[in-house]
């Protein structure tokens, strides 16, 4: 759900606002009726776990210990 509100209004309710898009909300900021900004949720960072990376590939010429190399291998 996207909402539209004036700068004026958004300066008065900052700090509503930013809750609203905590909670997942997208708000446009409009001048003279014409969005010009917008307060979104950011996305969840995702923690990196091990073998996310696997599948990727990596060049011939590229000089990496034999073990962090195999980090890339696929699983047996």
């Amino acid at each position: 759900m996207v909402a539209r509100v004036s700068i004026t209004e958004a300066k008065a309710k900052f700090a509503a606002l930013v809750a609203r898009a905590e909670a997942g909300e997208t708000i446009v900021m409009t001048r003279n009726g014409r969005p010009v900004a917008r307060l979104a949720p950011l996305a969840q960072e995702r923690p990196i776990r091990y073998g996310d990376l696997r599948g990727l590939a990596l060049a011939d010429d590229l000089s990496l210990p034999d073990e962090v190399i195999g980090d890339f291998a696929p699983a047996p």
